[in-house]
Parts: structure tokens; sequence; C-alpha cells
């Protein structure tokens, strides 16, 4: 069954990994982060809204739509005076009319169906000019083959059925786009990014973390005798890899300006 954001076992799942440097290195060298006001809508357990918190951001206020997501974030971003966390949505976020200079939506779109909806709420709380970067995955993103790196390409060479699941869920480029563009936004940059997700020191270290479910919300979709079934046939597609085994994800990034 899918993913509930708001069961406390779930509350730390988002919280175990640090952004990679390639990440802030993309966001620093496209928009700048020092001095700014930035919203993390959709923050979960809180690893973007630390990362660009340690990154010079002024203030970086996180957005979920889950109190146990939130109480996760609070934990990882304990000690961060810049810092402030709050119930709300991608729909309305709660937050005042253009105030901030940059709302990031990180892993969001593909859990929403209205766009529309949440690019005119990114639309109302940024300043005139301000910066909207969205990072997803397009069905050509996570339908990639799987190798020693691109795990999550195992996921769906072992359960094709997944296939037509994981299309529907996911924006095509060319629908965000067009989404920007009809609500008041110029596209700057369409940016694809191999993002390190996890080195993991070999592959028990993998298999631990598959068995977790830790920050795949797509892992929910199985039993425990599929999960397992699953970590088997990843580890004989990798039983020859050397380690550490370092696992990327393919993403888009749109990184566009409010007029």
């Amino acid at each position: 069954m899918p993913i509930n954001f708001h069961d406390k076992r779930n509350r730390m799942t988002y919280t175990t990994r640090t952004a990679d440097v390639s990440w802030l290195s993309l966001i620093e060298e496209h928009v700048g982060i020092a001095g700014k006001a930035i919203v993390d809508i959709g923050c979960g357990g809180g690893i973007y809204t630390k990362a660009l918190a340690s990154s010079g951001a002024a203030h970086v206020t996180g957005v979920d739509f889950s109190n146990e997501m939130l109480q996760g974030a609070a934990r990882h971003c304990e000690n961060l005076s810049n810092v402030t966390l709050q119930q709300g949505n991608a729909y309305n976020s709660g937050l005042p009319n253009h105030t901030f200079d940059i709302v990031l939506e990180r892993a969001l779109i593909h859990h929403l169906h209205d766009l529309h909806g949440c690019f005119q709420e990114a639309k109302r709380i940024l300043k005139p000019n301000g910066v909207f970067i969205i990072q997803d995955r397009t069905p050509e993103d996570c339908l990639m083959p799987g190798d020693e790196n691109h795990i999550r390409g195992y996921f769906f060479k072992k359960y094709p059925k997944w296939i037509d699941m994981e299309r529907s869920r996911r924006h095509e480029a060319a629908e965000v786009q067009r989404s920007l563009v009809s609500n008041g936004f110029v596209i700057l940059y369409t940016v694809q990014l191999w993002e390190t997700r996890s080195i993991h020191q070999d592959l028990d270290a993998l298999n631990r973390d598959l068995a977790q479910r830790t920050g795949r919300s797509i892992l929910h979709e199985l039993t425990d005798h599929e999960l397992g079934e699953l970590i088997m046939f990843i580890n004989s597609k990798l039983k020859n890899s050397t380690a550490p085994i370092i696992e990327k994800d393919s993403w888009t990034l749109w990184i566009a300006v409010s007029k």
C-alpha cells in the first residue's frame, strides 16, 4: 500500500540523508543562496531545508502537510536558528504574499494532480522576480535502465507492473513547462542532474537501506515478501560490483522567475 506520511513510524524516513554537493553546487551556480529568504514546500524530513539553511540562506521556512514529517524535520534541523517549520500544503501554504526570494519544490509535484493550483500558490508567496525551483523525475528519468549507480532502474525491471503506475503519477517535462508559462513564470533553465542519493559502503549496506524502505515511497507498494525478492534480484545484478556502491538518481530541474 502507498506510504502513509502521517504515520509516526515513517517520521524519520526522510531524515537519514544529507543533500549531495552536486545539488548544492547546481543551485548555487544557477540561483545563489546567500542572504536569501527561502521556502521549501513539501520539505519532508528537512534534508534540503537543512542544506539551504547551512549554506548561507538568511532564513528557510519548511512547509509540509504532515505533522509527523515536520517532527522529523525539527529533529533533523535542530540547532539551526534560521529555520522555521510550519504545516501547510502546496495549494495553501499559509504563508504571506510576496515574501520569499526562492521557492523550492523538490520531489513534490508527482504527488499532485493540480499543477496550476500548486504553481499559483508559489507565485503568490514569491517576491516579484523571485525564483521558483521545481525538481522532480519525469517518466524518462524514472524508467532509465538499472545499473550499479541507478539502482531504481532495477525496481521496474523486476516489477514491470510498476511502469504504468509510474508513468501515470509523473508529469511530462512539456506539461510542467506549459503550466509554468501559463501561470506567469519565465523559465530560465531546464537542467538534468544525476544526484548522488547515497554512498553504500558495500552490498549489505544497500540491502539494509532497501529493506527499511528508507526515503523510497515506491517501495511501500510492495509486501515484505515482494521487497525481499526485489533485494535478491538487485543483489544478483550487483554481485560483481566493487564497493562502495554510489547510488544516483536522474532528476529534471526547472528554474523559473516570477513576473
